[in-house]
């Protein structure tokens, strides 16, 4: 039986290790024909030459992605374990770049493939669409981003807006006044920016319009100049309402339109307007589409075994 040796130097075999041993034991999942043996600072693996050859290089990968990151869990292990390329995680360019520092310096980063991707094309593009399912960190990477901008003075405002489909026509039945009523609806962009902005400077900012978080039907007949625009839950968007926010476009602007076309909360025999919109401008220049999918979901790892469920019983039908 042949024998393989790693030795972790720099980096804390507990940490690396995680509680109780839990990333050996993912490992050990992950290559049941190996025998893993982990104590001290060495990990120990036996088994065929091929097996033993794949298992040191994917362990590369999760210490150079360790020494980078200073974490790994389960998400992030499968990520490197199912990868098809090492480059994903050694060589690309934006894999150790932070996007921005947020609230008491966290450093905030793409962390997955498709989230540099997400980060790349928006580089390179005034438009992008940023397409796929819950927990990809579509929005999140999406508006560090628009802070990056707006800290590095590319643009002189942040304007955030979703469609408030959810509300429906409850909302007039909800207490308040419409910016109380509209909130809720609006949460995921200020939990955000609550991590990337401290308190008092994102309340200025909101209260003197550098960044502005609406509900769609309020970007009507408006010119978005000098500005970085995030359309979120852009699935629940109709033909008309997509139509009319892509041609708010102004000077200066960069848009970036997120959503998830399986969780489109529109009347039945309504059209989404992203669905169509990926369809019509797929071949324009200066546009980019990014598809994320159930590999770069970064919340609980449950979200994930959640979105294989449904997608096992919707390709059923």
């Amino acid at each position: 039986m042949n024998e393989l040796i790693l030795e972790l130097e720099e980096i804390t075999p507990k940490e690396f290790f995680g509680a109780q041993n839990v990333n050996i034991k993912i490992l050990k999942e992950y290559f049941p024909k190996l025998k893993i043996v982990a104590r001290g600072n060495k990990i120990k693996a036996y088994g065929d030459e091929d097996l033993l050859e794949e298992f040191d290089r994917r362990m590369n990968m999760l210490m150079i992605h360790f020494s980078k990151y200073n974490k790994i869990d389960e998400n992030i292990i499968e990520r490197v374990l199912t990868s098809q390329s090492s480059d994903d995680y050694t060589t690309s360019e934006q894999s150790g770049e932070a996007i921005v520092h947020g609230v008491s310096g966290r450093i905030i980063k793409a962390q997955t493939v498709n989230q540099r991707k997400l980060v790349e094309s928006m580089r390179k593009n005034d438009m992008v669409f940023a397409i796929g399912p819950a927990g990809t960190g579509k929005t999140y990477t999406g508006v560090a981003l628009a802070v990056r901008a707006l800290k590095n003075k590319e643009v002189k405002r942040i304007i955030l807006t979703r469609p408030a489909v959810e509300a429906g026509e409850n909302l007039g039945f909800l207490p308040g006044d419409l910016k109380e009523k509209l909130d809720p609806y609006m949460q995921p962009l200020y939990d955000a920016l609550r991590d990337m902005i401290p308190a008092e400077k994102l309340a200025n900012f909101i209260e003197n319009g550098t960044i502005q978080i609406a509900p769609l039907a309020f970007m009507r007949g408006r010119t978005l100049d000098n500005a970085f625009v995030i359309l979120d839950e852009g699935q629940n968007t109709t033909h008309a309402q997509m139509k009319m926010f892509l041609t708010r476009m102004g000077k200066n602007a960069k848009f970036l339109l997120t959503g998830d076309p399986g969780q489109v909360d529109l009347p039945r025999r309504t059209i989404s307007g992203l669905k169509e919109a990926l369809l019509v401008l797929k071949n324009v220049d200066g546009i980019g589409m990014i598809y994320l999918d159930d590999k770069d979901v970064i919340r609980h790892k449950l979200v994930k075994k959640v979105i294989e469920a449904y997608k096992s019983i919707e390709n059923r039908d």
